[in-house]
């Protein structure tokens, strides 16, 4: 048990600092095409959507987020990421990028969502239970969850939440993958 909690300590800690190596792996294995980067950056904005719309209802650590995309899944940053993750195999164009991919997403969002899990269970323990029987964890329902707080969508909270950090992240990846394009 305690070499179990270790394990999820070192894969927390080192889940942002890998995926950047993993970034660079990226870059080095991909062998975009015109299509590639058309549809992976569309594909990519949609999971910037999706993480958009989720950040503008995150209360973090305040108040259980269960308005806009939260009626639909717990985790919609999450599967926001995996969109991103799936654009940038597609852009890439290349089955070693997507092997790369799913193996990072695999190894470390489930150990996140977890500890994510356990952090609303402590902060909102009733309400937290009440929204799991409801809301599926990582891939969305087609029908929201009703029982909602209301909330409406706040740029206030979105720029709180340093959102912007992922688009500027993602615009900086789109432009070296259309620079390596040009230089192939």
């Amino acid at each position: 048990m305690r070499n179990k909690q270790k394990i999820i300590r070192f894969l927390y800690k080192w889940r942002v600092r890998t995926g950047l190596i993993v970034a660079l792996a990226v870059l080095g294995l991909s062998r975009p095409t015109p299509f590639s980067l058309a549809g992976g950056f569309l594909l990519c904005g949609c999971g910037l959507l999706l993480r958009t719309w989720a950040s503008g209802y995150l209360h973090k650590a305040h108040k259980l987020a269960t308005s806009g995309p939260y009626k639909y899944t717990r985790n919609p940053l999450y599967l926001g990421n995996f969109i991103i993750g799936l654009s940038l195999a597609l852009g890439s164009w290349s089955w070693w990028v997507l092997g790369i991919f799913l193996i990072y997403f695999g190894l470390f969002y489930p150990v996140v969502i977890q500890q994510e899990k356990e952090k609303m269970e402590n902060l909102f323990p009733q309400e937290y239970k009440n929204y799991r029987e409801k809301v599926p964890l990582f891939f969305p329902s087609p029908k929201p969850n009703s029982s909602n707080s209301g909330e409406k969508f706040s740029w206030v909270v979105h720029k709180k939440n340093k959102e912007f950090r992922a688009l500027w992240g993602m615009l900086v990846f789109w432009a070296i993958l259309f620079g390596k394009y040009m230089l192939l």
